[in-house]
């Protein structure tokens, strides 16, 4: 998306707000369901902790819905791809998507999608909330993130920070901190997986953003990575060391990822009801809350309209962000 176009595309997202979000045609309603297995798409690839999410919840989902649930992973375009297919599913309660809501957020901010992200999917409910962890490599001598944004301008180019790519919530992080606080900082995006890792781990950048991961933990507690912040509620009680970074003076930039579950627009308000209601029951279950927390992530849960909400902040908040030139780049 060109500068030029963003604006009117902007305020149409802005306008949609959160009654287009949860608004719920009541066709269909009263037709038996599930009538077969449902589908639970994926806009990551197989592996990672949201795959190991995902396959919980389909296991659990599928006692609660007495049919199976299949896992189906449409990876690509930074989760726009699922997103797209989502939209062109058909609205019977048979097809979930498992995503973050940067989809939904900041990438219509960017890129040109093939679906509208306000008229096209409905919330069904927010399941967690993973932290950001921001991770210092070989490269950068500072020993925590004050002193490294203070010595940003003495390194020549300055910091050099990588994420998961443009618009997902590590280069939000970026981008806030930057214009908090005037730093020079280029964003190195990458497409997320074990690349960005190895090159984390050969110092050739100074800072990396990244959901929190057993991976991404190996290697701080190895001493190969150093944790310098969290983008969270509150800290991890796997590194009650590390700060926040609204402790370290960037409420705005403390971000996490927002993971929840999408049905296509049109879907009966009583099937989408239901699936509130069993994704409610999963997430409340003792196993599923306890292998939530071993890996670092926070259950959510609550109605379609909370998730709804979120979403719409979070835009908000983008919005604000893009308008003052916090996104545009190259890199």
């Amino acid at each position: 998306m060109t500068h030029a176009a963003a604006p009117n595309r902007r305020r149409w997202l802005i306008e949609a707000g959160v009654s287009a979000l949860v608004a719920l045609p009541a066709a269909q309603a009263g037709t038996p369901w599930p009538q077969r297995p449902v589908q639970l798409v994926v806009a990551y690839p197989p592996g990672g902790v949201s795959d190991e999410v995902a396959r919980l919840l389909a296991e659990r989902l599928a006692g609660r819905l007495g049919v199976a649930v299949v896992v189906r992973h449409r990876p690509g375009a930074s989760g726009t791809l699922a997103f797209e297919h989502l939209s062109r599913a058909p609205a019977d309660g048979h097809t979930l998507l498992w995503s973050a809501i940067t989809p939904l957020t900041v990438l219509p901010l960017m890129m040109r999608l093939g679906f509208d992200p306000t008229r096209d999917v409905v919330p069904v409910m927010a399941v967690m909330a993973t932290p950001l962890l921001l991770l210092a490599t070989p490269a950068l001598a500072a020993h925590d993130l004050p002193s490294a944004l203070q010595q940003a301008r003495q390194i020549p180019g300055g910091l050099r920070w990588a994420s998961s790519g443009r618009g997902t919530t590590g280069h939000l992080v970026l981008a806030h901190t930057r214009q908090a606080s005037g730093a020079p900082i280029v964003h190195i995006p990458y497409k997320g997986g074990g690349q960005q890792i190895n090159d984390a781990l050969g110092g050739q950048f100074h800072l990396l953003s990244s959901n929190l991961a057993p991976q991404q933990l190996a290697h701080v507690r190895q001493g190969r990575l150093r944790a310098l912040a969290l983008g969270a509620p509150e800290r991890s009680s796997t590194l009650p060391g590390v700060p926040t970074l609204a402790e370290l003076g960037l409420p705005q930039a403390n971000l996490w990822s927002t993971f929840g579950l999408f049905a296509p627009a049109g879907t009966p308000a009583d099937r989408l009801n239901a699936l509130n209601r069993a994704a409610q029951a999963v997430l409340g279950e003792p196993t599923v809350q306890s292998r939530l927390r071993a890996i670092d992530n926070r259950p959510l849960g609550g109605s379609a309209q909370a998730l709804a909400l979120r979403i719409q902040q979070e835009r908000v908040a983008a919005e604000a962000l893009w308008g003052l030139g916090g996104l545009h780049e190259t890199g």
